[in-house]
C-alpha cells in the first residue's frame, strides 16, 4: 500500500490542548478502519494554552500527524486555508478540535461522496448546545439557504468531507468558512448533507461570540457578490447609479421646464436633492468601473472542471 495519503483530515485548533490527544486516537481508529492511507493536519491558530507543544508531541509520535503553527490568531478561515494548501489526499475532511464531531462518521460521509457528491456537509440533527447558539443558528441557516440556492440544515457545521478538487478551487478568508458549501455550489460542485452524531463539549468553552452572526451575514453578501457571475461590479453599482441619475435628471428637468415657462429659479431643497442624486449617480458608476478594472486584473485564468476528455 502506498504511503501517500488518500484522505487528509484538516483540523484548526485554538486553545484545544486538552482535546487533541483523544481526538488523534479517535481519528486514527476511524481512518485505519477505512483501509486507506491517511494524514491528520493540525493548524494551531495562535493558541496560548500549550496547544503547539501538544501538536509537536503528536507529530513526533506518528509521522502521519502533521502540524502547522500560525504566528498569531488569524481565525478559522485562515487556518482552514493554510491546511487546504498542505493536504495530499484525494479526499479532505474538516473537523473541529473540541471533540464535538465524531470521527466514526467519516465512513458514512465517504459513502455519500462515492455516491456522486463533491462535498458532504454534516448536519447536527440533535445538537447539544444551548439555545443561545441553536436559535440564532436556525435563523442564520434559513437566510443562508435562501441566498446560496442550496438547501442545508447546518452550513456552519465544521464536520465536512470534500473531494480534493473542491478545496483546491475554494478561496477561504474572513468568515467564509461558514459558507463553503455555498461557495462550492456556486462553482458547480455537487453539495449534500447527512445527519451526524454531535457530542457535548468536554473541555474548555466556545471560541465564538455573538459578533460572528453579524460578521457572517456581511461575509455572505460579499461571497454572493464575488461568486455569482451575474453580479458584475459595473452591473451592480451601475444600476444603482442609473436610478439616482434618472431621479436627479427628472428633478432637474422639472425645474428647467418651470424656468422656461417664466418662473424664476430659486435654490430649493428639492433642487439640491436633484443635484445630490446626480452626484451620487456619478460616484456609483465610477465605483462600478473601478470594480471592473480590479476584477479584470485579478480574473482567474482557470476554472473548476467537472470532467476532461482526451486531455490527460
Amino acid at each position: 500500500m502506498s504511503d501517500t495519503p488518500r484522505i487528509s483530515a484538516v483540523i484548526p485548533a485554538y486553545n484545544e490542548a486538552e482535546s487533541l490527544p483523544e481526538l488523534t486516537r479517535q481519528l486514527a481508529a476511524a481512518l485505519d478502519g477505512m483501509g486507506m492511507p491517511w494524514e491528520v493536519i493540525y493548524i494551531d491558530d495562535g493558541s496560548r494554552d500549550g496547544t503547539d507543544k501538544v501538536i509537536e508531541s503528536l507529530c513526533a509520535a506518528d509521522s502521519r500527524v502533521r502540524g502547522i503553527l500560525l504566528r498569531r490568531n488569524f481565525g478559522k478561515s485562515a487556518a482552514l486555508a493554510t491546511g487546504f494548501k498542505a493536504v495530499r489526499g484525494d479526499f479532505v475532511a474538516t473537523l473541529d478540535a473540541d471533540l464535538q464531531d465524531d470521527p466514526s462518521e467519516l465512513p458514512r460521509m465517504l459513502e455519500a461522496l462515492e455516491g456522486g457528491l463533491d462535498l458532504v456537509s454534516g448536519w447536527k440533527v440533535k445538537r447539544l448546545d444551548p439555545w443561545t447558539k441553536t436559535l440564532p443558528s436556525k435563523l442564520f441557516n434559513a437566510v443562508t439557504s435562501s441566498v446560496a440556492g442550496v438547501k442545508l440544515h447546518d452550513f456552519n457545521c465544521g464536520f465536512k468531507l470534500y473531494r480534493r478538487e473542491v478545496v483546491d478551487a475554494l478561496e477561504v478568508y474572513g468568515e467564509l468558512h461558514r459558507f463553503l458549501p455555498a461557495l462550492a455550489n456556486w462553482q458547480g460542485f455537487r453539495v449534500g448533507e447527512i445527519g451526524v452524531h454531535h457530542r457535548a463539549r468536554r473541555y474548555g468553552q466556545s471560541k465564538f461570540g455573538a459578533a460572528r452572526f453579524v460578521n457572517g451575514f456581511l461575509d455572505l453578501l460579499a461571497a454572493a457578490f464575488i461568486s455569482t457571475s451575474a453580479l458584475k461590479p459595473l452591473h451592480v453599482f451601475g444600476r444603482i447609479g442609473v436610478l439616482f441619475l434618472a431621479a436627479g435628471l427628472a428633478l432637474s428637468a422639472w425645474f428647467v421646464t418651470q424656468w422656461l415657462h417664466g418662473d424664476p429659479l430659486h435654490v430649493r431643497p428639492l433642487m439640491l436633492l436633484g443635484v445630490g442624486f446626480v452626484l451620487l449617480a456619478i460616484q456609483f458608476i465610477l465605483m462600478g468601473l473601478l470594480g471592473e478594472m480590479i476584477a479584470h486584473q485579478g480574473a482567474r485564468v482557470d476554472y473548476p472542471v467537472r470532467r476532461r476528455f482526451n486531455l490527460e
